[in-house]
């Protein structure tokens, strides 16, 4: 079901987004403190000897490490960053702003994440829709972003609200597209000791849905 308009989708910078990753970032986008909090939530979520796919992912997952896999794939934009993953059994590269139609059989996957990804996402509805196809019955979306993007590559769903609308957005998204009510957490800051630490964090979100 439709959740954005047209407006909505659209972005600054409408060029093709392969264009944009066609040179590969070998750098983390995000701070130390969150991969920690995301491995952490894996290690929790994901069941060893599962099938995981990594969406819109890179050269590193978070994977925490010492858990068995039964198949990892992964899937981006760029082969060079695709290829440096060793977590990786598999990978393909694929624009879901062209083609949100994922070449996987129903229910073949355990778990599908989506790091520091969702804020690209111009038709996300249909994405979430093949993505609860693909999903085996107790299968989990986990979905995590922070508040960093490219800004110019972000839809305007995106950029024009505040952390707290962009939480409720892909909630919004996920029950109407095949999910469940979705576990949703936010990075406490009481972790923090003082103020200088806390001001540097970059703010953990995390959606984990199920299906029916």
């Amino acid at each position: 079901m439709e959740v954005l308009n047209n407006y909505q989708r659209k972005k600054l910078d409408e060029s093709n987004d392969e264009e944009f990753y066609s040179d590969p970032k070998f750098v983390y986008h995000l701070d130390a403190n969150f991969r920690q909090n995301l491995s952490d939530l894996y290690k929790k979520e994901i069941d060893s000897n599962s099938t995981v796919l990594d969406l819109m992912s890179s050269w590193d997952s978070y994977l925490p490490k010492g858990k068995k896999y039964k198949k990892v794939m992964g899937h981006g934009l760029n082969k060079q960053e695709l290829e440096k993953n060793k977590i990786f059994d598999s990978y393909w590269i694929q624009n879901f702003n062209l083609n949100q139609q994922i070449p996987l059989d129903k229910e073949s996957v355990d778990y599908c994440l989506m790091v520091a990804a969702w804020q690209y996402l111009q038709y996300p509805e249909n994405l979430t829709s093949e993505i609860a196809r693909i999903l085996s019955r107790n299968g989990k979306f986990i979905i995590a972003f922070s508040n960093r993007a490219f800004w110019h590559k972000a839809p305007n769903i995106w950029t024009t609200s505040t952390e707290e609308e962009r939480v409720k957005y892909v909630r919004k998204v996920l029950i109407s597209n095949g999910f469940n009510e979705p576990k949703i957490i936010k990075d406490s800051n009481d972790q923090a000791l003082n103020i200088f630490k806390f001001l540097n964090k970059d703010p953990f979100y995390c959606l984990i849905a199920t299906k029916e």
